[in-house]
């Protein structure tokens, strides 16, 4: 995963606005970032906390929306909203889909799954590295809220080194953790055994 880009990207910031949902009242503000707009949805006040509950979730239209089982996307969304009502704190919400390869180039690597590839190996067939995710808009919402501790909301370690990075101490890291099924077995296996998620 890149964390910098070769430029330094700016960002348009929308106002901040109430989002009231069927998890509890949240605040919403979007960031605007050349053509991806990422979302931080938070609770009130959340950043008094000495180290609020973060979560960096990536973007999945399938799973998020549609409610796909080929991944654990949609039920880490939904847990991860339902701990921050409870708790106080944000979810990030990463727009950058299927790893940064787009959903046009997801799906078709959906296609090869199909035929028998791992999620890395279609990526890695259609051109793509396993990983193109960069991190530059959580570097503008740690900045924008004023985080320097928090605790992290994640399984997978390279979020965790990125967030060290970004001079943010992680007081600590919370699993989120899924029930496989019969369609996401493979998935998460790859996840843990060739990414080094940590279930």
């Amino acid at each position: 995963m890149a964390l910098m880009k070769t430029t330094t990207p700016t960002f348009e910031k929308s106002s901040i606005a109430n989002l009231p949902s069927k998890y509890g009242h949240f605040k919403i503000r979007v960031y605007k970032e050349g053509i991806q707009e990422h979302l931080a949805i938070f609770t009130e006040n959340f950043e008094l906390q000495e180290a609020p509950l973060v979560r960096i979730h990536s973007e999945c239209l399938t799973g998020d929306t549609m409610g796909s089982i080929k991944c654990d996307c949609n039920n880490q969304l939904h847990k991860a909203l339902n701990l921050i009502a409870d708790q106080g704190g944000m979810v990030i919400y990463h727009r950058q889909e299927g790893r940064n390869i787009g959903l046009l180039n997801k799906v078709n690597a959906y296609a090869l799954q199909d035929q028998g590839r791992n999620t890395i190996e279609a990526n890695v067939e259609l051109g793509f590295a396993p990983d193109q995710r960069t991190y530059d808009v959580v570097r503008e919402i740690f900045n924008d809220f004023g985080l320097t501790k928090i605790r992290l909301l994640t399984n997978n370690p390279a979020k965790v080194s990125i967030v060290e990075e970004l001079n943010v101490e992680i007081t600590e890291r919370i699993p989120i953790i899924i029930d496989s099924n019969p369609y996401n077995e493979g998935y998460l296996r790859v996840k843990k055994e060739q990414m080094g998620h940590i279930f």
